[in-house]
Order: structure tokens, then C-alpha cells, then sequence
């Protein structure tokens, strides 16, 4: 303990947390340099790289001459058949006098491609496509895939564009014979008259891909090494790997390779640090090979083994040295964050209590500071909010349309002066009991019930006034009439539905309010049969602007009920002449006194 305490009392001789921390591990990172012996063994990693890429380069070379060698060797058989005067007379414009003539060509044709195929087991076929329309092979019966269109094939029109010269082609199924499918590489060239300048047909050598493999396997670039080739458009022609490099389970670095010339490039680091090696042969292909750096030191064990050793030694150091000093430094942060995890919970009256004259002390004091603003800035909001919503509550219970009072009051002297003593009780009851709920201050929650008696007596009166215009359907679950809701939350909706929907229709309008249970909740439906809204006009109802919210009507119901959550409120569907449906969704443990403070 005396020793964390004298070290602590020399971090806190610098005025901030940043001295202090680029002192130590300015310290700590100077012991670790002097006492490892990474530059020594990044300079030897560095030496045996270099030999390496020396001894691939060589390996590389050999490959590429070998397959050089094949390739010509395949370039003389195609030399031997456009010599051939056989070859050049059956691919020749001058027809033959009959078919017993044809054959003996085709079947010497034959038999010299043949004696060539048991002489070189890697090659699959040797054809020839006079442009004659004159067909020979390999094999005295053969039958063309008529499927297989030759004439668009890549090695057919890239040998007719080079005009005598081979063209080497990308890895292809071959479909020309029918009913065989092999995976070959394609040599072909154009085959010229005597003359030298009329091209008279196509020579085709198909090589099977197993010689590369033959090739290319059994060299040794440790134990992950592996070399692999692509064609001038950098598509690959051989990969050890085929399958996961199709399957997209294997990547290379085709788009470097492809820009490199003859030479090498290193990419990756530590154990995927791979070495490309790069050879281009005189038909266009890249023989590149792969090195992982890692398996080229011999004694790479040995070093990392003391590397590791050195590094643990330097380690345990500095983790000694590091847990007192961490911990002294990290104590003020962590009550920092303590009192920050109250703060986020709600407790507001918090404060931190140490006092330093660093940067975290300074933080601490603006962190009281800030608590403290926050306080006084949520009570203030909540009193603005409370006076905002008793306002609105005011406005709305004093909002009495002027022409509903004067279209009821003259609708009542109509009836009496026609001695309709009935229907005159029946609107002066319900015009009385409406103004009651109204002017009615003593709370701001009232029961379900009192709610529909209140739309019950609005809609009496307007129906009385519409008469045969007018039609209203109430059906509200019995178990929800002694749950407080908001009150007057009802008739903005009905009067809404009323004055902008069924009064505009031609047909005799209903408005239907349904209640009920869902859960934690309670729904009100509002339906009527009036002309409806379109989408514009229905997006622009609930909307605010620069947060007052417009009209007391139904926004002030819809921000009255959003006050119990964001979940709750308003929501509208309507169609245009189909009619509106207002839902509102009240929570369930709405209780008496929940809006009045109480």
C-alpha cells in the first residue's frame, strides 16, 4: 500500500491525466524496445525473404519453361497438319468427284491424328473445320453435337481473327463430339492456302487440363505453396484449388497479377503473409507462385520461441507496473461512472464527490453542474407542460361552436312554435346535460358512462336537427363503463365525422361508436358514411407545427391521450365518397384523477 501511495503522489505532481499517462507508457514502451529482439529478427525475416523469392523465382522459371515446351510441342502438330497434303487438299475449295473418292482422305487424315494421340496421352482430340464445310478427326466415326454452334466458339473465331497464328484458349468444356464433355485447354490456329494469304479452315488441338496439374502439383513451396496460372484476361486456365476459388470459399490476388509483369509482390501480414512470384510466357499466360512467408525460415520456432519469452518477461513488468498506476487513475472515472448510471435511472440528485485539480476533477465539477441544470430545466418543463395541458383543457371546455348554440336554439323554438312540446324537452334536456359535462371542472377524468352520456345527448341534438339525415349506432362493452378515461375526448371526433363528412353527402348519414377491451388497453371506434378525405388532407390533421399544436379539436384529443405514451392517440382511415373511421386507443389503467394532479 506505501508503494502504490508514493506512486500515486508522483502521477499527481503533473497538473493533467494526459502528462501523466505519456510519461508512463512513454517508459513502458521504451523497457518493452530495449529488452525484445524484434528488429533482429525483422532483419533476418527480411534476409530470408529475399533468398526466397530468389529460389521461387528460379522454381517459377523452370515452369514456365516447361509448359512453353508443351505448348510448342503443341504448335508443331499443328505445323505438322497444315503441311499435310492431305489436309490441305480435303480443306480445299475444289470438291471431291464422288464420295468413295472422300474417304481414303478422311481415313489417312485420320490415321495420322491418331498415331499422334497414342504418342501423347494429354491430348483429347485433334480436329480440323475446313471452311468448306468439311469436317475431320481423330476418330474415323465421329459425330458433331449439332448443339455445340463451333463456328461461335471462342477458339474458332479468335483463331480466324489471328490469321495463321495459335491461339491458346481459357479453361472450357468441350461439347463439340456428341455425348463427351471434357475439361480441356484449346490450341487452334487458321490453316492458310498454299499461297499463304487465303485462310481454308481451322486446325483444333484440345489438351487436357490434367498435364498442368501433372506439372504444376508436384512443386514444392512448403507446405501451403502451390502455383496456379491465368490466360491475358486473367481468368484462371489452373488452380489447385478450383473448387473453393468457383465456390467464392478462396480469393486471390487475380487483379495484381494481373497488372504485374515478371517479378514478385508481397501481400498480407504476419502468418497469411503470402509471396507472389510472377512469370509471363510468349502466348499471353501467367505462372504465378504462391509462398507463404512463414514457412520459408527454418528456425522460425526457435525465434519466436525467445521472441515470446522476452515479451512475456517485459509483460509481466509492465502489468505490475501498470495495475498500480491504472487503477489510481481509473478511480475518479469510475465514480465518475457511477454517479452517471444514477443519473441515467432518474436520480437527479446526485453529485460527485472527489475533487482534484485535474482534468477529472474539472469533469466532476461540470458534471454537477450539469445535473443540477438538468433538474431545474425537467421540473421547469414539466410545470410548463402541466400549465400548457390545463389551458388547452380550459379552451376546449369553454370552445362552444357558435352555430351549433344558434342552429339548437332556433331548432327549439321551431318545435315549439309547431307544438312539438316532446321533441322541445327531449333537445332543452339534452342541450342542458351537454352544457353540464361541459362547464363541469372538478376533474379532467370521468367515467366511460359519463363520456357516452355526453356523445349520447350530442348526437340527440344533432339527430333532432338533421332529422332523417342524420342516424347514430352506440355500442360500447358494458365492462369498460367504469373506467376513466379524458373526458370529451368523443365529440370533436363526432362533430368532425358530422360537419366535414355526412353533411356534405347526398345520402342519409350514420355515425357509429364502438367500444371496447384490447388488452392493456381501450379502443374507440368512430365510423361514418360521409364523403371522406383524401390522403392529403387526412396526413395534415395530426400534424404540429414548431410543436403548438393546431386547432383545440381533435389534435387536442390526440396530445391529451399521447400524454399516458406515444403508443396511445389517434389514428384515421379513410376513403374518398367511401366514409372516415377515427380509432383512438386509450390505456386501460387510466384512473380517476390521473390527468388533474391529484
Amino acid at each position: 500500500m506505501r508503494k502504490e501511495k508514493d506512486v500515486g503522489m508522483f502521477l499527481f505532481k503533473f497538473r493533467s491525466i494526459q502528462s501523466s499517462i505519456s510519461v508512463v507508457f512513454s517508459c513502458l514502451i521504451l523497457f518493452l524496445i530495449t529488452i525484445t529482439s524484434y528488429i533482429s529478427y525483422q532483419l533476418s525475416a527480411d534476409a530470408v525473404e529475399m533468398n526466397s523469392k530468389h529460389y521461387i523465382a528460379e522454381i517459377i522459371q523452370q515452369v514456365n519453361i516447361n509448359i512453353q515446351s508443351y505448348i510448342t510441342n503443341m504448335e508443331d502438330i499443328s505445323m505438322l497438319a497444315s503441311t499435310n497434303k492431305d489436309v490441305k487438299y480435303y480443306i480445299t475449295g475444289n470438291g471431291f468427284i464422288s464420295e468413295e473418292e472422300r474417304r481414303p482422305y478422311e481415313k489417312r487424315i485420320s490415321d495420322l491424328f491418331q498415331s499422334i494421340l497414342i504418342t501423347r496421352k494429354d491430348i483429347a482430340s485433334i480436329m480440323v473445320f475446313g471452311y468448306n464445310n468439311r469436317f475431320v478427326s481423330d476418330r474415323r466415326i465421329t459425330s458433331l453435337n449439332t448443339n455445340s454452334g463451333f463456328e461461335e466458339q471462342p477458339w474458332y473465331k479468335n483463331a480466324k481473327a489471328e490469321g495463321g497464328k495459335s491461339v491458346i484458349s481459357a479453361p472450357h468444356v468441350q461439347n463439340l463430339i456428341q455425348n463427351e464433355y471434357r475439361w480441356v485447354v484449346s490450341l487452334s490456329r487458321e490453316l492458310k492456302s498454299a499461297d499463304g494469304i487465303t485462310g481454308e479452315g481451322i486446325f483444333l488441338v484440345d489438351l487436357n487440363l490434367s498435364v498442368l496439374n501433372e506439372i504444376c502439383s508436384h512443386i514444392n513451396l512448403g507446405k501451403r505453396g502451390y502455383v496456379f496460372i491465368i490466360d491475358k484476361d486473367g481468368s484462371l486456365v489452373y488452380h489447385p484449388q478450383q473448387k473453393l476459388i468457383n465456390s467464392n470459399l478462396k480469393t486471390e490476388m487475380i487483379d495484381q497479377v494481373k497488372q504485374s509483369g515478371s517479378g514478385s509482390f508481397v501481400t498480407g501480414e504476419g502468418n497469411k503473409k503470402r509471396i507472389y512470384t510472377i512469370q509471363e510466357t510468349h502466348f499471353g499466360w501467367k505462372i504465378v507462385g504462391v509462398a507463404y512467408a512463414s514457412e520459408l525460415i527454418a528456425n522460425q520456432n526457435q525465434i519466436n520461441l525467445s521472441y515470446f519469452l522476452w515479451t512475456i518477461l517485459a509483460l509481466v513488468i509492465a502489468l505490475y507496473l501498470s495495475f498500480f498506476i491504472s487503477r489510481h487513475l481509473s478511480r475518479p472515472i469510475k465514480l465518475l461512472q457511477s454517479s452517471m448510471k444514477q443519473v441515467e435511472k432518474g436520480d437527479f440528485s446526485i453529485r460527485s464527490e472527489f475533487r482534484s485539480g485535474n482534468e477529472i476533477g474539472q469533469l466532476g465539477q461540470t458534471f454537477n453542474i450539469m445535473v443540477g441544470r438538468i433538474k431545474d430545466l425537467m421540473n421547469q418543463i414539466i410545470q410548463n407542460e402541466e400549465s400548457k395541458r390545463k389551458s388547452e383543457m380550459k379552451l376546449l371546455e369553454a370552445q362552444i361552436n357558435p352555430h351549433f348554440l344558434y342552429n339548437t336554439l332556433d331548432s327549439i323554438i321551431w318545435m315549439a312554435e309547431r307544438k312539438k312540446h316532446e321533441e322541445v324537452v327531449l333537445m332543452t334536456s339534452s342541450l342542458a346535460k351537454l352544457f353540464r359535462a361541459i362547464i363541469n371542472k372538478n376533474n379532467e377524468t370521468v367515467p366511460v358512462r359519463v363520456e357516452i352520456e355526453h356523445i349520447t345527448n350530442y348526437l340527440l341534438i344533432q339527430t333532432l336537427r338533421y332529422k332523417d339525415k342524420l342516424d347514430f349506432q352506440i355500442d360500447v362493452d358494458p365492462g369498460i363503463l367504469d373506467i376513466h378515461i379524458p373526458k370529451i375526448i368523443l365529440q370533436p371526433i363526432v362533430e368532425n365525422a358530422i360537419y366535414h363528412g355526412i353533411k356534405n353527402s347526398l345520402e342519409p348519414g350514420l355515425v357509429h361508436i364502438t367500444g371496447k377491451e384490447d388488452g392493456d388497453t381501450i379502443v374507440f371506434v368512430v365510423a361514418d358514411n360521409g364523403v371522406g378525405m383524401e390522403p392529403e388532407k387526412l396526413d395534415q390533421i395530426l400534424k404540429m407545427k414548431d410543436g403548438i399544436v393546431r386547432g383545440i379539436g381533435v389534435s387536442n384529443v390526440h396530445e391529451r391521450i399521447k400524454l399516458f405514451g406515444h403508443e396511445f392517440g389517434l389514428s384515421f382511415h379513410s376513403e374518398k365518397w367511401e366514409g372516415t373511421e377515427v380509432t383512438i386507443v386509450l390505456p386501460k389503467c387510466v384512473q380517476k384523477g390521473a390527468l388533474d394532479g391529484s
